[in-house]
This record gives structure tokens, sequence and C-alpha cells, in this order.
């Protein structure tokens, strides 16, 4: 039995953030109704184009990764008859979960007020862009414009001199982390409100998350009072510690080194390098005479790790003691062999979809496809018991789909 088995969602949200932590609930065992507008549906099933790659039909991974294991039903909350059908449909849910600003909360009747007066137990969740308070607290905002610009993460990453600023890794990025940590407030709340019988308000922002992702740079920066400054491209990462930085490859891939106790580790990489003579060199006896003779020890690194192929030293490092791995694209993540062991990335449906990070007793999810737009709504307000004659009067009128 999977967490949350049980758990009614009732969500009434769209793209990329709020909806992730619908699909991480539903990942969990929640059932999740999705609500869309009746006529257009999420505007992220329009989605087609990231960057360079262009989705063409169906399933589209730009609407499956934040909506897998979810019924659709369309609805047009403008509508009285929309309305009356979302808010019994909020009568039954234990958790409401939306992205909506406070205007047009407040427009469709779909506000803390107006949900607790329908089902006054139900967990509200809310996803921001900028939080729940403050001046703009009413602002709509983007993973790129809230959580990775705002929070710090492209300044951090962006060497200095550098027109522009370096964009995030792809797509949803910020939505996706922000919606597991929605979820894990959700599952909280779910938690409280099981031992207290206290239902809460829970909110997430992207600028929150984004703070949170960068908070030990963030908390270094008010200690120190100066920002935190990338590092020029090619530059090797730890000025005192040639076991921490990046190597390339005779195939213009690279190696990530991370070992914070050089010392500790350095006769170990000497032998897998077949440079064992360096492990008595003085140059490199102590951590002190390591971190004096950093510029040195990565000079030597870089050639010797320059010599064989990315596939050479994955073999060759297999048995290394310290920390290190391969930089990998978000192809070739993959097929890593110690994501499929551990079932990262499973099947939903016709796609290969990401698993949320949580297991539950060493057992991967199992992973649903999202619903096609609308696809639920008969069904769905069948379960509420309108009979057809009633349905067929939604339909007439236009609110439902």
């Amino acid at each position: 039995m999977r967490p949350l088995e049980g758990v009614r969602v009732l969500e009434v949200a769209m793209y990329g953030f709020v909806p992730s932590a619908g699909a991480v609930l539903a990942d969990w065992g929640a059932e999740v109704i999705k609500v869309e507008h009746a006529a257009n549906g999420d505007p992220q099933r329009g989605l087609r184009q990231i960057g360079t790659m262009k989705v063409e039909g169906d399933p589209n991974p730009n609407i499956e990764h934040a909506n897998r294991g979810k019924r659709s039903i369309g609805l047009d909350m403008s509508r009285p008859e929309g309305r009356e059908v979302l808010h019994e449909l909020a009568r039954r849910a234990d958790v409401f979960l939306t992205s909506f600003l406070p205007q047009a909360r407040r427009k469709f009747e779909i506000d803390v007020e107006h949900i607790r007066e329908i089902n006054p137990n139900v967990i509200y969740a809310r996803g921001s862009a900028l939080g729940p308070r403050g001046q703009e607290a009413d602002k709509g905002g983007y993973d790129m414009t809230a959580f990775w610009a705002r929070g710090a993460t492209a300044a951090s990453l962006t060497p200095p001199g550098t027109e522009g600023m370096v964009s995030p890794p792809g797509p949803a990025y910020g939505d996706t982390i922000s919606g597991t940590n929605l979820a894990g407030g959700i599952a909280a709340a779910l938690f409280r409100r099981e031992r207290t019988g206290e239902p809460s308000v829970v909110d997430v922002s992207l600028l929150s998350s984004g703070v949170w992702a960068m908070g030990h740079g963030i908390a270094l920066s008010l200690h120190m009072g100066q920002p935190l400054v990338a590092a020029p491209p090619g530059a090797h990462g730890a000025p005192t510690n040639p076991l921490s930085g990046l190597y390339a490859t005779a195939d213009g891939r690279y190696l990530a080194f991370v070992m914070l106790q050089p010392a500790k580790y350095w006769a170990d990489v000497c032998r897998h390098i077949d440079r064992p003579e360096l492990a008595d060199d003085p140059r490199f006896a102590t951590a002190e005479q390591i971190a004096a003779n950093t510029g040195e020890a990565v000079k030597i690194l870089r050639e010797a790790l320059a010599a064989r192929t990315l596939a050479e030293w994955t073999e060759r490092l297999a048995t290394l003691a310290g920390p290190w791995a391969p930089v990998q694209d978000s192809l070739q993540v993959g097929d890593d062999p110690q994501v499929r062991a551990n079932e990262y990335v499973v099947r939903a449906g016709e796609l290969e979809l990401v698993a949320n990070p949580v297991q539950f007793d060493v057992t991967a999810p199992e992973l649903r496809p999202a619903p096609e737009f609308a696809a639920q709504t008969e069904e769905i307000l069948l379960e509420l018991g309108l009979d057809w004659e009633r349905i067929i009067a939604l339909k007439t009128a236009g609110a439902v789909t």
C-alpha cells in the first residue's frame, strides 16, 4: 500500500510548478483530480517546443512529467454551474491544491474562505511565484524569474564578465524542485491533521524554493558580507585542493572529483592514474603541502586524466575510494546503470519518466500516464452522484467539457 492511498486531492493549477506537486502526491498513492479549463485545458498541453527540441504528437513529455497518475475534468469555473461542481468536488477532498493568484481565487470563489466554508477540514495548499505576503504577493512568475534569477542561482553560476546570465539547465527545473517541496509540506499537513484534527494552509513559492536551494551560499554571503562569485570557465574548482574540481578526458568529456580530504585520498588517486611515485612526493606529503602545491598537482592530474577516454576512466576508477562522477548530459543519465538499478527512471504508459526522488520500502513508485484533456469528466461527475440528464445539461450550458 502506498502511503497516501485514500487521500483525495483536488488540483486547480496550470503549467509546471503546482501540478508537479500533484504528480508527486499521485506517485505516493493519492487520488488526484485535475481541474482544467473546459475549452482550452491546461496551457502546458500546448507546449511543444523546448529549445531546439520539438515534440510532435502524443504523448507529450511536457505535460506528462507533471501530470502523471491524475484524472482530468474539464470545468468552466466562471459559470455558476461549473462552480457548483467544483464545490462538490472540494467537499470530498482532503487537499485543495492551487496555483491561481489571489485575484483569480477570489473571482472564481476558490480562496481559503470559500473552500473552508464548504469543507472546514481541507488542507489548503498554494503554490505562488513570490509568496503569500509582501507588496508582490499578487504577482505571478515562472521558475526562470522567481526561482532561478531572483533566488540567486543564476548570478552565482554566471562567471564575471559574461554577457547575460547562465540559463536554467532544462524546462521546469525550479518548478519541479518547488513542486516536491510543496508535496512534502502537504504530507506534513496531512500528518498534523491526523494527529490534531487541525487543517493547515500550506504555502510554497518559487522564490522560497530558490532561496532554500541557495541556502548555504546565502547564509555564507550574509555572514561574510559578499556575494558568491562563479569561477572563470576552465578554472579549477578549489584553489587549495587538487582533488575537488573538473578534469577533461581524451574524448572531450569530464570527470568531477570531490574529495574534501585530499591527503586521505591522494595516494589512492596516484595509483589509479598510474603515477604511484607521486604518493611519496614531498610536495604532496601532507594536507598543508597539497594545499600549497595545488597548482602543480592540478597540472599533473590534468595531463594524466587527458590520456584516456571517459569510458576507460569509468572502468579504471571503479575501485577509487574517493567520491567522483562522470559529467553526464540528460540523455546519458537515462543509460546510467546506477539510475536504472534504483529505478529512478520508470515507464508510465508509452513514455519513460523520472520518478519523484522519494522511495518507500526500497520500491520505486508505479507511474501511470497523464490523462488526456478532460478524459474523466463524465466518470468523475457520475461518482459525484449526478445523473446523465444533469451531466448533459452541464455540457449544454458549457459548464463542463
